[in-house]
């Protein structure tokens, strides 16, 4: 009688472990899409902001080359 927490513990366990299968999944699937690891809290600004500052860095960069 005292083993009955048993019961319960296969179950968790199986709901425990495709949570965990589930967030690895998206995180390796986020990284084959873009080559890097999700920034967690990136939002619409912050993304915009990486976008414009790897555009500077381009222009920068094809201004050095040309000089």
């Amino acid at each position: 009688m005292s083993l009955i927490w048993l019961e319960a513990v296969l179950p968790l366990g199986i709901i425990a472990g495709m949570l965990c299968v589930m967030g690895n999944a998206q995180y390796y699937i986020h990284k084959a899409a873009h080559g890097r690891p999700k920034h967690v809290g990136n939002d619409m600004w912050d993304v915009a902001m990486e976008r414009r500052d790897k555009k500077l860095i381009e222009k920068l960069s094809a201004a050095d080359a040309s000089q």
